[in-house]
């Protein structure tokens, strides 16, 4: 009979590397985090009532949704994001990242509800990927492989806001230039 411990400490011997479900779930924080962090950023932008105005010729539905839930809807999915990485990384709450996770595949259920009633059947799928990886990622840090928590360190703190200096580089900024600077 197979436990949790044996599926937490389960490796996966690859050609040339050791896969560790940890390293599956780091990996998988990590971009899941920079995906929800830069989304949601864009709907943050929404704020702007140019941007909202000018929205929906880009995005179909932002136009059945009113300006205050996309922007709330934004600020959910960037602390989500940052949720799924900083806590565990620091060691400060760690309980944290799986409670980001679990709202971030909450969000992602009733984003495909939404769109279910809509009959945008495209959209569907998307919705239930990335839900599903964030159920996964509850799942794995609540309950299979939890990350410990621990004192914060100067190494641990200066890592924190590299990440978050790279989340801005690679999110914020490339998704506030377009959001301003292009043409719907």
């Amino acid at each position: 009979m197979t436990t949790n411990a044996d599926i937490a400490t389960k490796t996966f011997d690859g050609p040339s590397s050791r896969l560790t479900l940890n390293g599956v779930l780091w990996s998988l924080q990590a971009l899941w985090g920079l995906f929800f962090a830069g989304s949601g950023f864009g709907k943050v932008l929404l704020y702007d009532n140019a941007l909202y105005a000018a929205a929906p010729r880009a995005v179909a539905w932002y136009a059945a949704v009113p300006q205050p839930l996309i922007v709330f809807i934004g600020v959910v999915e960037v602390l989500g994001g940052l949720g799924l990485i900083l806590p565990a990384m620091t060691g400060v709450r760690p309980k944290l990242t799986p409670l980001a996770a679990a709202g971030l595949a909450l969000t992602m259920i009733l984003a495909a509800g939404f769109h279910l009633i809509r009959g945008e059947y495209g959209l569907i799928p998307a919705n239930l990927v990335l839900g599903g990886v964030a159920a996964f990622i509850t799942v794995g840090r609540r309950t299979l492989r939890p990350t410990p928590a621990a004192a914060l360190t100067t190494p641990r703190l200066l890592w924190s806001l590299a990440v978050l200096a790279v989340t801005a580089l690679l999110t914020f900024v490339p998704t506030w230039y377009t959001m301003t600077h292009a043409q719907f």
